[in-house]
C-alpha cells in the first residue's frame, strides 16, 4: 500500500507546534491508514529529526500501534480471569474457526482483525467480545455467528 505523502505531511504539520509529540503523530497516522506504514514512519522520523529506530521503538512498545495492516473491523475477546473461566478460550476458538484466522491476525479479505486482551474491565458480563467498540456481553459460541454477521459485508447476489 502506497502511503499518501501529502496526508502524512499534513499530520506532521498539524503537530509542529507540539514539537516531537511523537505519540500523537503516530496515533493520527494510524487513524488515517489503519496501521503505521513503513514509509510514514520514515517521513515522521525525518520531519522530527529523530532516528527511525526510536520511532519504531515507540511504535512497537505500545500495543495501540500496529505495523501490519489491520482489518476494517477489530474484534477483541477478553481472556481475563472472569471471562476465561466462563468460556473465553472457547469463544476465541469459535471466532478463529469462523473467520479462518488465528488470534492476532487479519482475515485475508481485510475485513476483521482478531485480537485477545487480558481484561476489558467488565467482568460481570463476561465472556465479552468487542467489535469496533461495541460490547457483546455473555458471549456464547452460538452468539458468535450473529455477532459477526452484523459486521460482515453482504455477499453478492
Amino acid at each position: 500500500m502506497d502511503t499518501d505523502k501529502t496526508k502524512v505531511q499534513s499530520i506532521i504539520d498539524k503537530h509542529q507546534g507540539l514539537k516531537k509529540n511523537l505519540i500523537a503523530i503516530l496515533l493520527d497516522v494510524q487513524e488515517s491508514f489503519n496501521y503505521l506504514p513503513p514509509e510514514a514512519l520514515r517521513r515522521v522520523a525525518k520531519a522530527l529529526g529523530m532516528p527511525l529506530i526510536d520511532i519504531c521503538g515507540v511504535a512497537t512498545f505500545y500495543r495501540a500501534f500496529s505495523l501490519k495492516p489491520r482489518g476494517k473491523h477489530t474484534c477483541l475477546v477478553c481472556l481475563g480471569t472472569a471471562c476465561h473461566v466462563r468460556g473465553g478460550p472457547k469463544i476465541v476458538e469459535e471466532l478463529e474457526r469462523k473467520l479462518d484466522v488465528p488470534a492476532g491476525e487479519t482475515t485475508k479479505d481485510g475485513q476483521f482483525t482478531l485480537e485477545t486482551v487480558a481484561c476489558l474491565g467488565c467482568c460481570a458480563i463476561g465472556p465479552v467480545v468487542v467489535v469496533d467498540g461495541e460490547y457483546h456481553g455473555h458471549a456464547t459460541i452460538r452468539k458468535i455467528g450473529p455477532i459477526l454477521s452484523k459486521y460482515q459485508k453482504p455477499e453478492a447476489a
